[in-house]
C-alpha cells in the first residue's frame, strides 16, 4: 500500500511539473506570437544591407565580404 501511495505522488509531481512547463510554452508562445521583428525601424536609421564602400571609393562585392565574414568571425 505504500509503495502505490509514493508512485501516486511520484506520477502527481510529473503531471504538474509537465502542465506546468507546457503552459508556460504556450504563455510565451503567445507572449512572442504578435511581436513585430520585419517592422520598418522608427528613428534615424539607415540601411545596412547595401553594397560596402571601402574608403578608397571602391565596393566590396559579395564574395568579399562572405570571405571577411569568415575571417573575422562576425
Amino acid at each position: 500500500m505504500r509503495m502505490m501511495v509514493d508512485t501516486i505522488k511520484v506520477f502527481l509531481i510529473f503531471m504538474a511539473c509537465t502542465l506546468f512547463f507546457y503552459f508556460s510554452l504556450v504563455w510565451l508562445n503567445e507572449e512572442y506570437q504578435n511581436y513585430h521583428r520585419y517592422d520598418e525601424p522608427e528613428g534615424k536609421s539607415i540601411k545596412v544591407s547595401g553594397m560596402l564602400q571601402t574608403t578608397s571609393n571602391t565596393t566590396i562585392n559579395m564574395v568579399d565580404r562572405l570571405i571577411l565574414f569568415y575571417r573575422e568571425g562576425e
